[in-house]
C-alpha cells in the first residue's frame, strides 16, 4: 500500500503525513521539490528531527543548491526509496505539493526525449530576456502546462517548449492518464481560501523570525545564484534580490507572502484535476478522518 499526502503549501501536509506514519508503521519519502536541496530548511518549512517524531524521512537534503532539478532522477530515488520501505514492511508515505514529484513517485511519467539544440537556442533565450516572454509563449502554446509552472521557473518553462518544439504536442499531453502508476491511497488536505491565505502569512512571518536572511546568505555563499532550479524558489529568489540591494527585506517579504499565495493557487488546482485525490478539510478530527479513509479505500 502506498499513500500520498498532496495540497497546497501551507496546508499542514508534513505534519498529517507523520501522524499517518506513527499510526500505520510508515515512513515518509519527501515529495517537495526544493526540500531535496541541502540547507534549504527555513525557506521550505523543512520539518526538523523533532517534528519527525521518530519517523524515518526519505529524500531530504540530497542535492546541492547548484544542481538543477530533475524529475527523471527524482523518480528512480523515489522508486528506491519505495521498493525499500516496502521490502522491510513498512509503508511508504509520499508527502508533497510539487505535482510532477508526486507523479513520478506514483511511477506515472514518461519522459520525452530532449533535443540539445533546442534546449540551448530556449536556454539563451532565457537568459537573454528572462522567463516572462518564454512563459508567454508557453500559455498561447499550452496554456494546461502553463498553469501548472510558476511564470518565474525557467528551466521548467524551457522544458516544457522544449517537448512542444520536439514533439509537435502540447507539452501537458506527454502526461500519462490518471489510470497509470502503482495503486495508491490519495489524500488531498484542502483550507479554505481566507485561511490558507492567513497561513501563509504567518509562515512567511516565521520564516523571517527564525533566520531566513542568513540561510540565504549561507546558501548565496554556497553558489544559489547559480543554481538554475532552487535559487529561483519562493522566498529565496526575493531575499537574493534583497542581497543584490533591489529590494528592501520587508518588499522581499510581502513579495514572498504574495508569490506564495498565487503558487498555492496553482498547487489546489493541478492536484484538483487527478480524481483519485479524496479530499479532506482541515479542523476537526483530521488525523482520524484520514486514517479512516485509509483503511476504506485499502478495503475497496
Amino acid at each position: 500500500m502506498l499513500i500520498t499526502v498532496v495540497g497546497s503549501t501551507a496546508a499542514g501536509k508534513s505534519d498529517l503525513a507523520v501522524d499517518l506514519a506513527l499510526a500505520l508503521n510508515g515512513e515518509v519519502i519527501n515529495a517537495d521539490s526544493m526540500q531535496l536541496y541541502q540547507g534549504m530548511d527555513i525557506g521550505t518549512a523543512k520539518l526538523t528531527e523533532q517534528e519527525r517524531r521518530g519517523v524515518p524521512h526519505h529524500l531530504l537534503d540530497v542535492w546541492d543548491v547548484t544542481k538543477a532539478a530533475s524529475v527523471a532522477e527524482y523518480q528512480d530515488l523515489s522508486d528506491a526509496a519505495v521498493a525499500d520501505i516496502e521490502g522491510r514492511g513498512r509503508v511508504p508515505i509520499v508527502v508533497g505539493g510539487s505535482g510532477l514529484y508526486v507523479r513520478a513517485a506514483l511511477g506515472d511519467l514518461e519522459f520525452p526525449g530532449t533535443d540539445e539544440a533546442i534546449r540551448a537556442r530556449l536556454e539563451a533565450e532565457l537568459t537573454e530576456r528572462g522567463p516572462d516572454p518564454l512563459y508567454q509563449r508557453l500559455r498561447a502554446a499550452d496554456p494546461a502546462a502553463a498553469a501548472a509552472i510558476l511564470p518565474s521557473n525557467g528551466r521548467r518553462i524551457v522544458r516544457a517548449l522544449e517537448v512542444i518544439e520536439l514533439s509537435g504536442r502540447p507539452f501537458s499531453a506527454t502526461m500519462p492518464g490518471y489510470d497509470a502508476g502503482r495503486p495508491a491511497v490519495q489524500l488531498g488536505v484542502e483550507v479554505p481560501r481566507s485561511e490558507l491565505d492567513r497561513r501563509i502569512e504567518d509562515r512567511v512571518e516565521r520564516m523571517w523570525a527564525a533566520g531566513f536572511e542568513a540561510e540565504v546568505r549561507q546558501l548565496a555563499a554556497r553558489g544559489l545564484r547559480e543554481g538554475k532550479t532552487a535559487g529561483r524558489a519562493l522566498g529565496y529568489q526575493q531575499l537574493l534580490r534583497w542581497l543584490d540591494g533591489e529590494l528592501t527585506s520587508e518588499q522581499a517579504r510581502e513579495e514572498t507572502v504574495r508569490a506564495t499565495r498565487r503558487f498555492a493557487r496553482r498547487q489546489e488546482s493541478w492536484f484538483r484535476r487527478d480524481p483519485r485525490v479524496h479530499w479532506l478539510t482541515v479542523g476537526g478530527e483530521l488525523r482520524a478522518r484520514a486514517l479512516a479513509e485509509v483503511v476504506a479505500r485499502t478495503r475497496a
